[in-house]
């Protein structure tokens, strides 16, 4: 995704925002979702064959920019690996605790095993000798592979959706069950509560897009800035 792309996913993003509580629009704003989601994913998760942002991201990313900790960049200090890591969390978290109260996509096919760490939280607050730690092992295929399950796995929970399901609150059970499953740390509490206030659609909103979007473009901006 060029600028000019960029500039597009923004303006269908605002469209999206617009019409996902209207039952009316729902099939609409799910297909609007799953393009607008799809452009933040690698390409094999709806089998486009449209350059996306991870595409532009991942495009010549050697492992020593990817572990780079901490980062020159002035809006974050955290390693690409760490946001990408963050990103398919809170990801997978939301859309399967909060969302569709399944398994979340970590637990499953022993990702953690694979991806060489055992941070299962969201990674906020996370001290930055944790940061370095997880940067410095994490796998970085299989982080990508991961997050390539959590993508499909999100536009099957949002495909399921019945008109009217976008303008449901988020049930405070799920909210308790976020820290059952140690998904939310005690120090990042405000995360939860953050959550407990928005409907489907605003965790559809935020994070499952936008919050992608911004952390990936953090990341190319690491990266150009890593490789000047």
């Amino acid at each position: 995704m060029d600028l000019k792309q960029r500039k597009v996913w923004n303006e269908q993003h605002r469209l999206l925002t617009a019409i996902i509580s209207k039952p009316e629009e729902h099939s609409r704003a799910t297909e609007l979702f799953i393009s607008q989601h799809s452009l933040l994913h690698s390409p094999s998760i709806l089998e486009t064959y449209q350059t996306t942002l991870e595409d532009e991201l991942l495009r010549d990313l050697d492992e020593k920019v990817f572990r780079h900790d901490p980062t020159p960049n002035p809006d974050t200090n955290n390693s690409i690996a760490w946001h990408l890591w963050h990103i398919a969390r809170i990801e997978d978290m939301t859309m399967n605790i909060l969302v569709a109260t399944e398994s979340q996509v970590l637990f499953e096919e022993n990702w953690l095993e694979k991806m060489n760490i055992d941070y299962i939280h969201s990674g906020n607050d996370m001290s930055e000798k944790d940061i370095a730690l997880m940067s410095s092992r994490i796998e970085m295929k299989q982080l990508v592979a991961y997050r390539r399950a959590v993508g499909k796995r999100t536009q099957q929970v949002v495909s399921k959706l019945k008109p009217g399901q976008f303008k449901e609150k988020v049930e405070q059970e799920r909210i308790g069950q976020l820290f059952k499953e140690n998904a939310v740390s005690q120090n990042s509490k405000w995360l939860a509560e953050y959550w407990s206030k928005k409907t489907i659609a605003g965790l559809i909103l935020m994070p499952a897009t936008r919050h992608n979007f911004l952390h990936l473009n953090k990341c190319i901006r690491i990266k150009e800035r890593l490789r000047k």
